[in-house]
């Protein structure tokens, strides 16, 4: 990867240029984001801090996926992916979790033939 990011703020804890090299980089789906990162990315600054990692976040045309790039020293890089990953992992089970909880809901409500 040539170019820096165009990030004005970058963090004081990520080293310029040679934190910038050589980003990890994954998708996410979007809408596990919101769940992630809260209200308009309203804690990746905290999430930054605590893992001294820098991120970026790139929406990718017609498809409903984000990718997720993350700058920094190459263990905190690696952790911070990590982490990342597995909150979106977790935030998807729970919601498949709580779709077949409202299925089973919905299916116990349905009247039975002699009660139509």
């Amino acid at each position: 990867m040539g170019t820096l990011p165009k990030r004005k703020d970058i963090p004081p804890w990520v080293k310029v240029p040679e934190d910038l090299k050589d980003p990890e980089v994954f998708q996410v789906q979007t809408r596990l984001l919101e769940a992630m990162f809260g209200p308009g990315g309203s804690r990746i600054p905290y999430i930054e801090q605590v893992s001294k990692a820098m991120l970026e976040l790139k929406v990718l045309e017609s498809s409903d996926l984000t990718e997720v790039v993350v700058y920094g020293n190459y263990l905190y890089k690696l952790r911070t992916k990590w982490m990342l990953q597995s909150m979106a992992e977790r935030h998807r089970l729970r919601q498949e979790r709580g779709m077949l909880k409202l299925e089973e809901a919905m299916n116990a409500l349905e009247l039975g033939p002699s009660m139509k």
